[in-house]
């Protein structure tokens, strides 16, 4: 009985796994078909163009040197926003949590950026600063309070016993950081990595489209409507939502890696 059910029991997973699969290929099959079928019955390439054309124009921009370079320097100008946003709101989370007066002197101003549109950052910093400095700082701006949120929400949710323990075991500032604050943290920083890298990737696009950045995924998004070339319009499209899933599922692998590492260096530190 028990060889049974071991045998069904591993033949369940597999099969759960592989269903699952399928049902996202016949679920982008189906929209790929409805997307072909609305560009056939407008069949004007200007308002709507097939599948197939996107797929073949991309091709064909990926083949050359300037669709990498653009490529990189939208991602280099992201995510230094990005890394930014990621320090500075880190530092204020942790100012914030332990003093009352940083809490009232930087939260009204988090709160104000939370609540400002993106195209009113972005209308501002055209004033402020160059078209390749707008990215960045759009970047840094709609990630930078989600940062601060999630680790201030870490470091209160730290288990007090932790704490306590650690002071009767008279942990030193570094250890306690490291075995008991990182661990109770680390799940919320992921958190923010993970939502933070979409919505600055999103921002940092729309910034360089209005900012018209040289050499930039939004600038070819500019052009590209200015000249009505919808194909390119649809293959730069493409090339930005496949560039944010990867973007979103190479770090949120590098941080599932780095948060087990972590987490037994953490347990090896404490010693309790």
């Amino acid at each position: 009985m028990m060889a049974f059910t071991t045998r069904i029991k591993s033949g369940v997973k597999p099969a759960g796994k592989h269903s699952r699969v399928l049902r996202w290929v016949l679920s982008a099959a189906f929209w790929l078909l409805v997307w072909q079928a609305a560009a056939m019955a407008v069949h004007e390439e200007i308002l709507l163009v097939t599948p197939l054309a996107v797929a073949r124009r991309l091709a064909q921009l990926a083949r050359t040197e300037t669709f990498w370079l653009t490529v990189i320097g939208s991602m280099l100008r992201i995510l230094l926003g990005f890394l930014l946003a990621m320090a500075l709101g880190t530092l204020l989370a942790a100012a914030t949590s332990r003093s009352s007066i940083c809490y009232t002197l930087f939260y009204p101003v988090i709160s104000i950026i939370k609540a400002t549109p993106v195209a009113s950052f972005i209308i501002l910093a055209l004033v402020w600063f160059s078209s390749a400095k707008i990215p960045i700082f759009t970047s840094f701006l709609i990630a930078m309070p989600l940062f601060w949120q999630n680790v201030s929400n870490g470091i209160a949710s730290t288990d007090r016993s932790l704490l306590e323990m650690a002071s009767v075991y008279r942990f030193g500032r570094l250890r306690k950081l490291t075995a008991v604050y990182v661990p109770s943290v680390l799940p919320y920083f992921s958190a923010a990595c993970s939502t933070g890298i979409g919505m600055a990737w999103k921002a940092g696009v729309a910034a360089e489209v209005l900012a018209n950045t040289k050499l930039s995924v939004g600038g070819n998004l500019y052009d590209a409507k200015i000249y009505l070339e919808t194909p390119d319009l649809f293959a730069w499209t493409a090339a930005i939502v496949i560039l944010s899933v990867a973007l979103e599922k190479g770090l949120g692998r590098l941080l599932r890696r780095r948060s087990t590492a972590g987490m037994g260096e953490a347990k090896h530190d404490s010693g309790i």
